[in-house]
C-alpha cells in the first residue's frame, strides 16, 4: 500500500477476535510434543485451519498428513482439535503408536452428548456441516447409521426417523448461532420430545466473536475477517457481518489479500479474526493500513475471556515416553 495522508479511516477491532482456549491448547500441544519428542511430530490433518499456524509448526519440525497410515511406527503423532472418529485411535492403539489427542474440550462433551443419548437408545440427530472434521469426527463416535446430519431446515422437513419418540440433537461447535436456532426451532416444532444438549453445543468463543461482530458490523462500510476459507468459525463471521448490516464483508488469509479499491469509499471498517487465526494478522493489517490511512483504532469489547484448558498429562509431566494420551 502507498502512503495516502490525506484520507482517514476509522477502525473499529471486534472484541473477543482470533485465538480461542481450544486452538491456543492445540497449537501448545504440537510445540510441547516437539520439545518432548524431538522431531518429525506427525500431525493428522491441519491441527487448526489457518495456514500461516500450520506454517509455523512446520518450521519447527512438525509434519502434516491427511491419514494414520502416513506416519510412521517410531514417531508420535497428534490429532487436531476438530477431533477425529474413534476408529483412529483405536488403530493407533494396534500400532502402538504415541499419540496425543488434541481434541478441543468443547468438541469432546459433544463426542460424550452424542454417546449417552446412543447408549438411551436414542437416533442422534448432528447440526452441522456436510465433509467438516468435526462433523466427520462426531459421527464417528457412533456407529453407522446412528446418526443423521442436519445442514438446514429443509433437512429437517425431509427427515423421517424410524421413531420419532426417541431423538435427540447435537451441534457442530462452529455453527452460526442464529442459523442454529432456527434448525432447533424447527426440530422442536416437528418433534417436541427430542433431547437437547443440557448446555449450548455452539462454543464460547463461536458466540462470543459473533456477538462482536454483530455490535460494529451496523457502523461499517466493510468489515474484513481474517480467517481461512476452510474455517467454519472464520466464514460464519463474514456471514453474520453481512446480516448484520456491514455494507460488505470480506474474509482474507492476511493483509496481502487486500485490494485497494475496497475501501474507495470505506470510511469506517470493521475488523475481525476466525478462532484459528493469530493476532499477529491482525497486527500486520493495522501496520499495512497505517501505510496508507490516518487511521483511528478503536477496540470494541463485548465480551471478555479467562477460559484456559489444560495440556494432556503427557505433556504436562515427566510421563513415560511410551504412554498414549488422549
Amino acid at each position: 500500500m502507498r502512503p495516502d495522508p490525506g484520507k482517514s479511516l476509522t477502525i473499529l477491532l471486534a472484541a473477543p477476535r482470533g485465538f480461542c482456549a481450544g486452538v491456543d491448547r492445540a497449537i501448545q500441544i504440537v510445540e510441547r510434543a516437539i520439545e518432548k519428542f524431538g522431531v518429525p511430530v506427525y500431525v493428522r490433518h491441519e491441527i487448526v485451519h489457518n495456514r500461516h499456524v500450520v506454517e509455523h509448526l512446520e518450521r519447527l519440525g512438525a509434519v502434516f498428513v491427511d491419514e494414520l497410515d502416513e506416519c510412521p511406527d517410531d514417531r508420535p503423532v497428534v490429532f487436531s482439535a476438530h477431533g477425529v472418529p474413534k476408529s483412529v485411535p483405536q488403530e493407533a492403539r494396534r500400532r502402538n503408536l504415541i499419540y496425543v489427542d488434541a481434541t478441543c474440550p468443547l468438541v469432546s462433551k459433544v463426542h460424550v452428548e452424542a454417546e449417552r443419548h446412543f447408549a438411551a437408545g436414542r437416533h442422534v440427530l448432528l447440526i452441522g456441516h456436510r465433509g467438516h472434521p468435526e462433523v466427520v469426527g462426531t459421527m464417528g463416535q457412533l456407529p453407522n447409521e446412528a446418526t443423521t446430519l442436519i445442514e438446514t431446515c429443509k433437512d429437517v422437513e425431509r427427515f423421517n426417523p424410524g421413531d420419532p419418540d426417541n431423538l435427540a440433537f447435537v451441534t457442530q461447535t462452529t455453527l452460526s448461532v442464529d442459523d442454529t436456532a432456527d434448525t432447533v426451532k424447527a426440530l422442536k416444532a416437528r418433534f417436541p420430545d427430542i433431547a437437547e444438549p443440557h448446555r449450548e453445543d455452539i462454543c464460547y468463543a463461536t458466540t462470543n466473536r459473533q456477538a462482536a461482530v454483530k455490535a460494529i458490523a451496523p457502523d461499517c462500510e466493510l468489515v474484513l475477517v481474517i480467517g481461512a476459507p476452510n474455517s467454519s468459525n472464520s466464514m460464519r463471521l463474514v456471514e453474520v457481518a453481512k446480516r448484520a448490516g456491514a455494507g460488505q464483508a470480506r474474509l482474507i488469509e492476511s493483509a496481502d489479500d487486500i485490494e485497494i479499491n475496497w475501501l474507495d469509499t470505506v470510511s469506517t471498517l470493521g475488523i475481525s479474526a476466525g478462532a484459528s487465526a493469530p493476532e499477529t494478522l491482525v497486527s500486520d493489517l493495522l501496520s499495512a493500513l497505517k501505510l496508507r490511512f490516518n487511521i483511528t483504532v478503536n477496540n470494541l469489547v463485548s465480551a471478555k475471556e479467562d477460559v484456559v484448558f489444560k495440556l494432556p498429562s503427557m505433556l504436562r509431566s515427566k510421563a513415560i515416553k511410551g504412554d498414549n494420551v488422549q
